[in-house]
């Protein structure tokens, strides 16, 4: 983007005209707080910045910068708006044309997404009296993938840490189970949670601030800002991270809203599992429970994400287990023969069976895939803060002049960008290339979490896509289960397909292919 707000805080005042709001920034209020009054419409949109300096007075002008004409945004965001305020000013726009410009397969992927996890997002959400548009937060959080975990280790849908989920929330987190990852349970926790928030601020937007920072931060930043009322009113007092949180969530409205509009559109909508409850009492291998049920053993897995092995205890009392309606029949039929063949497995064989717990933490490299413990140990970098990412940093832009024998996968493979993102950038609607077309490419200097969580939940697609092998060293205790967890979900079925495996064992010692 060639003009970056950056430049206009450091000028003095922001403003825009023609069919639209005026965002001014005064020197009277941090340099981020915005103010909208409406204007008269004029013949021409532009930016004007203005230096209110009493030495030197004179004007200065940038160039229009926006890709979407603000006079269409910002009508329908207020269009949108229920009972949080849905603030539009510059640094909206920007993550507006984040999610519509530089990360449109994100926009699709969580358009995709969503009717996996909404419906259950909006029945807790008016249990707890909350307002329906929070369901959209769970997509900045962790792109829909209910087992991103951050490099704090914020774990789940809704990326709570382990102290607080399991403290101040009651979630089980053990070597076996970690209901952070539980949709239902992370859901209804979260909304219990910013229940809470709204009863110390009173403010929707500090309280998305607070989810993400913690209300001590946001506490000390009215402190610090003079006694701020406003998210706005305390911009530059808060951690840079958070000062990007809520225009995100804002940006991700409008565009979950009016993604079609800017020619984004889902592809293959993902919808949740009907499902059927059992409760578990003692020992259970899962892996066999699904060869005896004629159960696809993946579905199980995607009903049920919180559980780490392949395996629950022999302590377990009262787990509800997660099973696809439409594959339960031979169950029922065969309850007793079923639970008679798992209960001769001896209990002094758990040890042996559940492995060390390790939780995917979400990654765009290709490297290896961390555990939660190797991050506390330092090992890994601090992503860089959402501000800087977005407002701050431009995405290289590079014109690839098309050769004889390309194609859009092939292209997308060397630049490490989607196909998809290819073809909103040129507004393809085929994927058919002529040698000598010209195509731009916009290589992003750093991606969201959210965009990290969204690919990390897709690894299989990806590591096919780019036609990259990755291998797997089975450490003692190692299952295909546990195995197909660590990357992103991978399918059994498609390691055992990878590596020619037959059946379910695999040993210390192999290298397994999951890529």
């Amino acid at each position: 983007m060639r003009f970056t707000l950056a430049k206009a805080f450091s000028l003095g005042i922001l403003c825009w005209t023609g069919d639209v709001a005026t965002a001014q920034i005064t020197s009277s209020q941090p340099q981020n707080s915005v103010t909208i009054s409406s204007q008269p419409q004029a013949a021409d949109t532009a930016i004007v910045i203005t230096n209110p300096s009493i030495n030197d007075p004179k004007p200065a002008v940038a160039e229009p910068a926006w890709l979407i004409d603000p006079s269409i945004v910002q009508p329908r965001l207020q269009a949108l708006q229920k009972e949080i305020q849905l603030t539009y000013n510059s640094v909206t726009h920007q993550f507006v044309e984040y999610f519509a410009y530089r990360k449109p397969s994100f926009t699709k992927t969580m358009m995709e997404r969503k009717d996996l996890y909404f419906p259950l997002y909006e029945k807790y959400l008016k249990k707890y009296g909350l307002p329906d548009e929070l369901k959209y937060l769970s997509l900045i959080e962790s792109g829909l993938n209910p087992k991103a975990i951050s490099r704090a280790g914020a774990g789940g849908l809704w990326q709570f840490m382990p102290k607080t989920a399991r403290i101040d929330f009651g979630l089980r987190i053990d070597e076996y189970v970690d209901e952070r990852f539980d949709p239902e349970r992370a859901t209804e926790a979260a909304c219990r949670y910013m229940k809470q928030l709204y009863n110390i601020f009173g403010d929707w937007q500090l309280v998305l601030a607070s989810y993400n920072t913690g209300p001590g931060n946001v506490r000390r930043a009215i402190r610090r800002c003079s006694g701020g009322q406003t998210f706005w009113d305390i911009y530059n007092c808060l951690p840079r991270e958070t000062r990007g949180y809520v225009p995100q969530y804002i940006g991700i409205i409008y565009m979950m809203n009016h993604g079609a509009d800017h020619d984004i559109a889902p592809e293959m909508l993902e919808t949740a599992i009907p499902n059927d409850t059992i409760l578990v009492n003692g020992f259970l291998d899962i892996d066999k429970l699904a060869s005896l049920s004629n159960i696809n053993l993946e579905n199980i897995q995607k009903l049920n994400p919180h559980i780490l092995t392949h395996i629950l205890p022999g302590s377990t009392r009262n787990f509800p287990l997660r099973l696809p309606r439409e594959e339960m029949a031979y169950l029922v039929a065969n309850r007793k023969t079923v639970f008679d063949s798992l209960s001769k497995v001896s209990p002094s064989v758990i040890e042996q069976l559940a492995p060390a717990p390790e939780v995917m933490v979400a990654s765009n490299s290709n490297g290896p895939i961390l555990t939660e413990e190797e991050t506390k140990k330092g090992k890994v970098t601090v992503e860089e803060d959402i501000e800087d990412v977005v407002i701050n940093k431009k995405p290289k832009k590079k014109v690839y002049v098309v050769r004889r024998g390309d194609n859009l996968t092939s292209i997308a493979s060397k630049y490490d960008v989607d196909v998809y993102d290819i073809k909103v950038w040129n507004h393809l609607r085929k994927s058919t290339l002529h040698a000598g077309d010209k195509l731009v490419i916009f290589k992003e200097v750093a991606v969201t979490s959210s965009v990290k969580y969204a690919k990390a939940s897709n690894v299989e697609r990806e590591s096919v896509h780019k036609g990259k092998a990755r291998f797997h060293f089975v450490q003692e205790g190692d299952t295909l289960w546990n195995i197909s967890q660590r990357y992103g979900g991978l399918s059994i079925d498609k390691i055992k397909k990878l590596n020619g495996i037959k059946g379910n064992v695999v040993k210390a010692g192999m290298k397994i292919r999951v890529s």
